[in-house]
């Protein structure tokens, strides 16, 4: 085989393999609503807000960002204002919520 036709291969390998790894380590992440500081989310910042870097009030409800698969509700966050516990959830919480 030529050395032409043996990198060709090795280069189709190697994406094949790259692209593999991506797939995998986006199925390891989860969203986790309600765990990000203002303007950190990943995305859906809820209503009358774009996307990412949108949220505007810390631990807001509706914001999500990705972590681990399984960490979401493990995630240590300050206590609100009237000492009830904040914890991450993968669903959207009605906690935190920016002033309409």
């Amino acid at each position: 085989m030529s050395t032409t036709k043996t990198l060709a291969i090795a280069a189709s390998v190697a994406t094949a393999v790259a692209s593999l790894a991506g797939v995998a380590a986006a199925q390891e992440n989860e969203k986790c609503f309600g765990v990000s500081l203002a303007g950190e989310n990943d995305c859906a910042a809820g209503p009358g807000t774009t996307c990412a870097g949108s949220s505007t009030v810390d631990y807001q409800g509706n914001a999500w960002t990705l972590v681990p698969a399984g960490t979401c509700a493990e995630i240590e966050l300050p206590a609100m204002a009237d000492g009830t516990e904040r914890m991450g959830s993968l669903e959207e919480l009605d906690r935190d919520l920016p002033q309409s």
